[in-house]
Protein backbone atom coordinates (compact mmCIF):
# COMPACT_ATOMS: atom_id res chain seq x y z
CA UNK A 1 0.00 0.00 0.00
CA UNK A 2 1.65 3.47 -1.02
CA UNK A 3 2.12 5.74 1.77
CA UNK A 4 0.07 8.57 2.04
CA UNK A 5 1.93 11.53 0.51
CA UNK A 6 -0.05 14.04 2.68
CA UNK A 7 1.28 12.07 5.59
CA UNK A 8 4.76 12.74 4.23
CA UNK A 9 4.52 15.91 3.80
CA UNK A 10 3.46 16.67 7.14
CA UNK A 11 6.23 14.08 8.38
CA UNK A 12 8.71 16.35 6.44
CA UNK A 13 7.53 19.53 7.36
CA UNK A 14 8.01 18.77 10.84
CA UNK A 15 11.09 17.35 10.56
CA UNK A 16 12.63 20.32 8.21
CA UNK A 17 11.06 22.59 10.84
CA UNK A 18 12.83 20.96 13.96
CA UNK A 19 16.24 21.13 11.90
CA UNK A 20 16.15 24.42 11.31
CA UNK A 21 14.90 25.45 14.80
CA UNK A 22 17.70 23.28 16.04
CA UNK A 23 20.75 25.60 14.21
CA UNK A 24 23.04 26.65 16.86
CA UNK A 25 22.85 30.69 17.34
CA UNK A 26 25.97 31.41 17.77
CA UNK A 27 27.96 35.26 17.62
CA UNK A 28 29.46 33.46 15.04
CA UNK A 29 26.79 35.44 12.53
CA UNK A 30 28.15 38.53 14.05
CA UNK A 31 31.42 37.98 13.73
CA UNK A 32 30.86 37.15 9.83
CA UNK A 33 28.54 40.00 9.34
CA UNK A 34 30.97 42.14 10.10
CA UNK A 35 33.43 40.83 8.30
CA UNK A 36 31.70 40.45 5.23
CA UNK A 37 30.44 44.52 5.53
CA UNK A 38 34.25 45.80 6.23
CA UNK A 39 36.03 43.67 3.63
CA UNK A 40 32.79 44.38 0.99
CA UNK A 41 30.84 47.69 2.18
CA UNK A 42 34.13 49.52 3.70
CA UNK A 43 37.12 47.85 1.78
CA UNK A 44 35.36 47.45 -1.51
CA UNK A 45 36.30 43.87 -2.00
CA UNK A 46 33.36 41.16 -2.87
CA UNK A 47 31.83 37.98 -1.34
CA UNK A 48 32.96 34.95 -3.32
CA UNK A 49 30.49 32.26 -2.82
CA UNK A 50 31.58 28.58 -3.18
CA UNK A 51 30.31 24.74 -2.74
CA UNK A 52 30.26 22.02 -4.49
CA UNK A 53 26.94 19.79 -5.52
CA UNK A 54 23.60 20.87 -4.16
CA UNK A 55 25.66 22.90 -1.44
CA UNK A 56 27.02 24.65 -4.37
CA UNK A 57 23.52 25.64 -5.45
CA UNK A 58 22.70 27.00 -2.43
CA UNK A 59 25.89 29.00 -2.35
CA UNK A 60 25.03 30.33 -5.50
CA UNK A 61 21.35 31.32 -5.08
CA UNK A 62 23.37 33.16 -1.68
CA UNK A 63 25.31 35.74 -3.70
CA UNK A 64 22.64 36.35 -6.19
CA UNK A 65 20.41 37.45 -3.13
CA UNK A 66 23.55 39.28 -1.67
CA UNK A 67 23.93 40.83 -5.33
CA UNK A 68 19.90 42.12 -5.57
CA UNK A 69 20.05 43.56 -1.45
CA UNK A 70 23.53 46.06 -1.89
CA UNK A 71 26.56 43.42 -1.48
CA UNK A 72 28.57 42.59 -4.68
CA UNK A 73 28.76 38.92 -4.42
CA UNK A 74 29.46 35.90 -7.01
CA UNK A 75 29.56 31.95 -7.01
CA UNK A 76 33.16 30.40 -7.67
CA UNK A 77 33.02 26.75 -8.90
CA UNK A 78 35.07 24.63 -6.97
CA UNK A 79 36.65 22.61 -9.77
CA UNK A 80 36.82 25.72 -12.31
CA UNK A 81 38.53 27.34 -9.72
CA UNK A 82 41.95 25.14 -10.62
CA UNK A 83 41.40 25.70 -13.95
CA UNK A 84 41.85 29.27 -14.04
CA UNK A 85 38.39 30.83 -12.25
CA UNK A 86 40.83 31.45 -9.30
CA UNK A 87 41.59 34.97 -10.83
CA UNK A 88 38.50 35.93 -9.61
CA UNK A 89 40.26 36.64 -5.97
CA UNK A 90 41.17 40.15 -5.31
CA UNK A 91 42.60 42.04 -2.55
CA UNK A 92 39.61 42.74 0.09
CA UNK A 93 37.27 39.93 -1.25
CA UNK A 94 36.04 37.05 1.10
CA UNK A 95 35.33 33.72 1.01
CA UNK A 96 31.65 31.76 1.92
CA UNK A 97 31.95 28.32 1.77
CA UNK A 98 29.44 25.56 1.95
CA UNK A 99 30.16 21.67 2.37
CA UNK A 100 27.77 19.60 4.87
CA UNK A 101 30.31 17.19 5.49
CA UNK A 102 33.64 19.99 5.84
CA UNK A 103 35.36 17.09 4.03
CA UNK A 104 34.68 17.84 0.72
CA UNK A 105 37.82 17.86 -1.44
CA UNK A 106 37.11 19.91 -4.29
CA UNK A 107 36.09 22.97 -1.36
CA UNK A 108 38.91 22.13 1.15
CA UNK A 109 41.62 22.31 -1.86
CA UNK A 110 40.03 26.01 -2.60
CA UNK A 111 40.88 27.05 0.89
CA UNK A 112 44.60 26.26 0.30
CA UNK A 113 44.40 27.63 -3.35
CA UNK A 114 42.91 30.94 -2.18
CA UNK A 115 45.10 31.40 0.73
CA UNK A 116 48.51 30.48 -1.58
CA UNK A 117 47.36 33.86 -3.66
CA UNK A 118 45.57 35.84 -1.23
CA UNK A 119 46.93 35.06 2.38
CA UNK A 120 45.03 37.06 4.26
CA UNK A 121 41.29 36.29 2.62
CA UNK A 122 38.96 35.87 5.25
CA UNK A 123 36.64 32.28 5.35
CA UNK A 124 33.44 31.80 6.46
CA UNK A 125 32.25 28.46 6.45
CA UNK A 126 29.01 27.20 6.58
CA UNK A 127 29.18 23.05 7.34
CA UNK A 128 27.79 20.23 9.60
CA UNK A 129 31.25 19.15 11.07
CA UNK A 130 32.54 21.36 13.15
CA UNK A 131 35.82 18.89 14.05
CA UNK A 132 36.43 18.55 10.25
CA UNK A 133 39.42 20.53 8.34
CA UNK A 134 36.93 22.73 6.58
CA UNK A 135 35.52 24.06 9.84
CA UNK A 136 38.76 24.82 11.56
CA UNK A 137 40.41 26.25 8.37
CA UNK A 138 37.65 28.83 8.78
CA UNK A 139 37.94 32.41 10.71
CA UNK A 140 34.24 31.98 11.40
CA UNK A 141 32.58 28.75 11.31
CA UNK A 142 28.72 28.85 11.60
CA UNK A 143 27.58 25.31 12.19
CA UNK A 144 24.03 23.71 11.21
CA UNK A 145 23.40 21.67 13.65
CA UNK A 146 24.09 18.49 11.94
CA UNK A 147 20.28 17.28 11.73
CA UNK A 148 19.66 13.82 9.57
CA UNK A 149 18.61 14.08 5.85
CA UNK A 150 14.94 14.10 5.45
CA UNK A 151 15.67 11.85 2.23
CA UNK A 152 14.71 7.83 3.42
CA UNK A 153 18.24 6.55 2.26
CA UNK A 154 19.38 9.56 4.51
CA UNK A 155 21.89 10.50 2.05
CA UNK A 156 20.32 13.33 -0.44
CA UNK A 157 20.67 16.89 0.48
CA UNK A 158 17.84 17.82 1.77
CA UNK A 159 17.26 18.81 5.27
CA UNK A 160 21.09 19.76 5.23
CA UNK A 161 20.88 22.20 2.18
CA UNK A 162 17.40 23.79 3.93
CA UNK A 163 19.70 24.91 6.67
CA UNK A 164 22.10 26.10 4.11
CA UNK A 165 19.72 28.17 2.85
CA UNK A 166 18.38 29.51 6.02
CA UNK A 167 21.60 30.19 7.35
CA UNK A 168 22.20 32.12 4.28
CA UNK A 169 19.43 34.43 4.52
CA UNK A 170 20.09 34.99 8.30
CA UNK A 171 23.80 36.31 6.55
CA UNK A 172 21.87 38.51 4.20
CA UNK A 173 19.29 40.07 6.13
CA UNK A 174 21.45 41.03 8.76
CA UNK A 175 23.86 42.95 6.41
CA UNK A 176 21.31 44.48 5.18
CA UNK A 177 20.63 45.71 8.17
CA UNK A 178 24.28 46.59 8.58
CA UNK A 179 24.85 48.97 5.52
CA UNK A 180 21.43 50.72 5.69
CA UNK A 181 20.28 49.04 2.61
CA UNK A 182 17.16 50.72 1.48
CA UNK A 183 13.96 50.00 -0.80
CA UNK A 184 15.42 53.20 -2.84
CA UNK A 185 18.90 50.99 -3.58
CA UNK A 186 16.79 47.75 -4.35
CA UNK A 187 14.87 49.57 -6.44
CA UNK A 188 18.42 50.54 -8.15
CA UNK A 189 19.34 46.63 -9.03
CA UNK A 190 15.63 45.38 -9.84
CA UNK A 191 14.57 46.88 -12.71
CA UNK A 192 12.36 44.35 -14.30
CA UNK A 193 9.47 41.73 -13.52
CA UNK A 194 7.00 42.24 -10.08
CA UNK A 195 9.71 43.33 -7.74
CA UNK A 196 10.87 45.69 -9.58
CA UNK A 197 7.48 47.30 -9.74
CA UNK A 198 6.78 46.85 -6.25
CA UNK A 199 10.23 48.37 -5.12
CA UNK A 200 9.42 51.51 -7.19
CA UNK A 201 5.89 51.52 -5.33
Amino acid sequence: MKENVSDLMREILRKEADAVMAIPVTDGYGEAVDLIVEHVAVRGGKLITSGMGKAGQIAMNIATTFCSTGTPAIFLHPSEAQHGDLGIIQKNDILLLLSNSGKTREIVELVDLARHLNPSIPIIVITGDGESMLAKSGNVSLLTGGSPEVCPLGLTPTTSTTMMTVMGDVLVVATMKAIGFTKAEYAKRHHGGYLGVKSRQ
